[in-house]
């Protein structure tokens, strides 16, 4: 089947097979939640993004190959109810932005914009983007065969960026990064992965970035 990157609770997950990288998209939790588990293909090593909730669920996806590494996309504790148990089964690595990591329930190492976290023989590239949170990150894989594929958290959605609850310069710091670090840096063919619903890519969000401003959320 065709990966949509469409999931809902207990559906089953979706699963997009690259080159190098396997994603599996699942959907957890009572805020639908995404949790995103990447697997290298030649080592095997494993990664996930967002341990947000339902960690029987979680590590039944890890299975026996191990998990290396589990990424916090931000603070907003819907994305990490999982991270203990995850973190205590498995011996992955928490990581997380510095900003957002004292609200985590685990010690964390820290990544900062710019880093690179390998999975494997693949890399990720680490962004930072403030605005839904201080410390919020999206991760970049750039699939050297194809398009990029970016994992935003709660920065970026089909249909405008993260909640930044009436703040309005929070807005504008959250819709100048994207647009800067994202839009600005990367082709339209870039399939996002948001923390919530379902994915887009950045050409089909792009007409919209006037809309976005005028609107102001």
């Amino acid at each position: 089947m065709p990966y949509t990157g469409n999931v809902s609770p207990g559906s089953p997950p979706a699963v997009r097979e690259l080159p190098d990288l396997t994603i599996t998209k699942v959907s957890v939790g009572s805020f639908d939640n995404n949790a995103y588990l990447l697997r290298c293909t030649h080592t095997g090593e494993q990664l996930l993004i967002d341990a947000a909730n339902e960690p029987e669920r979680l590590l039944e996806l890890v299975g026996d190959t191990g998990l290396a590494q589990v990424v916090t996309t931000h603070r907003h504790p819907d994305h990490w109810q999982a991270l203990r148990d995850v973190v205590a089964a498995t011996g992955a690595r928490a990581l997380a932005h510095p900003a957002d990591a004292p609200e985590l329930p685990v010690p964390v190492e820290p990544v900062a914009d710019g880093d690179s976290i390998p999975v494997g023989n693949c890399t990720l590239a680490v962004i930072h983007l403030v605005g839904h949170t201080p410390g919020s990150i999206a991760l970049l894989y750039r699939d050297p065969y194809g398009i990029p594929h970016l994992f935003t958290g709660d920065s970026l959605f089909p249909g405008g960026v993260g909640n930044t609850r009436g703040n309005a310069e929070n807005f504008r710091s959250l819709l100048h990064d994207v647009e800067t670090k994202l839009f600005d840096r990367l082709p339209d063919e870039t399939w996002f992965y948001p923390g919530h619903g379902n994915d887009s890519t950045l050409g089909a969000e792009r007409p919209s970035l006037p809309e976005w401003h005028a609107r102001g959320w």
